[in-house]
């Protein structure tokens, strides 16, 4: 408990401290006389004074501030001092001086990253774990166990990279360098369109339909299927044929290539208890004989893919309400035959919420319906999050853990790729707050002291990667949020200064003291509302 005290301490104490240096340096430049800069608040601990400035640790390491000259209007200072007053600088300079605070928790998050991606990290490579059925990738030839090089002749190292490389590519043939058998070749795959969207943003990228892990073989049993003649189920997982174990969907393909037939299937089966609105899965081991059906991997079973099947449906989601339940399977959406899970879901992306027709296969045989996609609260575990439009189904998805690489970045390229990602941060953080007053973001989504501090303890556990990312993260919000033209804060300071250098006169005193009795009302508003959220939590 004292460490993670101690953690959001060091968490808040480094950001407010980088804010006020940013005001300390650039008053100091600007000439103005800087009397006192503390790190923390409350009693002085110790300290040394080194030339006309105190320098302080204080009691509470919460923060900091720094006291200039001149700050308050009425302020007196001695006739020689007062050029080196803060109100008496021209308003250029009290806007640079006011300025230096947020721009500095916005630049700060880059050295964070920096020491983040510096060196040695452990990361999912490029290597292909699954290719979807009937998929772009699938149609360009990519099997499993390809390694993805480049994209578009743009050289990618890790998966998260190879995502990032088709951010905007879709539609359209894609160059794709891969490694295989330890040769390069190329091939081009067309990606389809998917949309994802969120209360902050609406990205549009391009899925091949590939995946980094590869798929434990579970089956999908067809009615009146070879496998269900043989006494097989939907969402049967096999462990292994003629007595060698299948490991995953690769293995699978491989072990049936070598097995001309008669097959017998080790399979574990979760049988379903139904215990109020929740469907347990209570596991047993069977032994089944059936003889080896024409095709390959699944085929040769007589099965098909679980991912066909709904393992899960969301209460209250638009699925649910249509009347989709566990174990059905999903056969077409307008009318076009459904080639895998993912690829429905990309293609129901890039509707939004306009209505599709869904058809399926239950219990009762096929039934097709108009169903839409809705937004939906999701609890989590700081509170509700509103997400995008959702359907609200899941298929199975037990994967085997993907493949895990090495990387190591030389500093210009850890730099580099934080000269990328802080802008991100951002742009995404200012459309947050831009939502709050839309509604398109929920008020409930704000957090104060105690959400930071469950943070703070979390991301120390994860390692101290996360910890940095969590304080870059809450940097450039405290330097997004001070710019706002609310009073009290920065941004008011420097619509003042800009004021008085277009009209060439100050706002009137009673203005201000109106405006920060109004400021301070909105962010005690705020903090409220933050407590509620953290105590509701």
């Amino acid at each position: 408990m004292f460490q993670n005290i101690g953690l959001f301490a060091l968490l808040l104490g480094v950001l407010v401290t980088v804010h006020e240096l940013g005001h300390f340096l650039v008053a100091k430049a600007c000439g103005v006389k800087v009397l006192k800069f503390s790190f923390g608040f409350g009693p002085k601990l110790l300290g040394f004074v080194k030339g006309e400035t105190e320098y302080q640790i204080a009691l509470l390491p919460l923060g900091g501030y720094v006291k200039m000259a001149g700050d308050i209007p009425g302020e007196d200072l001695a006739p020689e001092e007062a050029h080196r007053g803060f109100l008496a600088q021209p308003p250029w300079k009290r806007m640079l001086i006011v300025l230096a605070g947020p721009v500095f928790n916005l630049a700060f998050p880059i050295l964070i990253y920096f020491f983040v991606f510096w060196g040695a990290h452990d990361v999912t490579s490029t290597r292909v774990g699954n290719v979807l059925p009937e998929s772009p990738a699938a149609a360009a030839g990519l099997r499993p166990g390809d390694r993805v090089l480049a994209v578009e002749g743009e050289k990618v190292r890790t998966y998260q990279e190879m995502a990032e490389a088709f951010i905007g590519r879709f539609e359209r043939p894609i160059p794709l360098t891969i490694e295989r058998d330890g040769k390069q070749q190329i091939v081009e795959v067309t990606p389809l369109k998917k949309v994802e969207s969120s209360p902050i943003e609406t990205i549009e990228r391009g899925v091949m339909g590939v995946e980094s892990s590869s798929r434990v073989p579970i089956l999908g049993v067809p009615p009146d299927s070879a496998a269900a003649r043989a006494g097989l189920r939907t969402f049967d997982r096999v462990l292994a044929i003629n007595g060698t174990v299948v490991a995953d969907q690769a293995a699978l393909y491989d072990v049936l290539a070598k097995q001309p037939g008669p097959l017998e299937l080790t399979v574990q089966r979760g049988r379903p208890v139904e215990a109020g609105a929740v469907v347990a899965l209570l596991p047993e081991v069977l032994k089944l004989s059936l003889e080896k059906q024409p095709g390959e991997g699944l085929a040769a079973l007589g099965a098909e893919s679980s991912e066909f099947y709904v393992s899960s449906v969301l209460p209250g989601s638009p699925a649910e309400k249509a009347g989709l339940k566990w174990g059905d399977r999903l056969v077409s959406l307008n009318g076009e035959p459904i080639r895998s899970f993912n690829m429905f879901q990309v293609q129901i992306s890039g509707l939004g919420e306009k209505p599709f027709g869904l058809t399926w296969r239950g219990a009762q045989g096929e039934r097709t319906e108009q169903i839409a996609r809705a937004p939906m609260q999701v609890k989590e575990e700081f509170g509700p999050v509103s997400t995008g439009p959702i359907l609200g189904v899941q298929s199975w998805d037990f994967s085997s853990p993907a493949e895990r690489i090495q990387l190591n970045l030389e500093w210009h390229e850890a730099l580099t790729q934080s000269a990328r990602i802080v802008p991100t941060i951002i742009k995404q953080t200012v459309k947050a707050i831009a939502g709050l007053f839309d509604n398109s973001v929920p008020l409930s989504s704000i957090g104060g002291p105690i959400m930071m501090y469950q943070m703070a303890a979390r991301s120390s556990e994860l390692g101290w990667d996360y910890y940095l990312q969590l304080m870059a993260a809450i940097s450039i919000n405290l330097g997004v949020v001070n710019l706002l033209p609310i009073p009290i804060l920065d941004g008011f300071h420097l619509v003042a200064a800009g004021w008085e250098s277009v009209r060439r006169r100050p706002i009137p005193v009673r203005v201000r003291e109106v405006a920060n009795v109004v400021g301070l009302a909105m962010l005690v508003a705020l903090m409220l509302v933050a407590f509620f959220n953290d105590i509701t939590r």
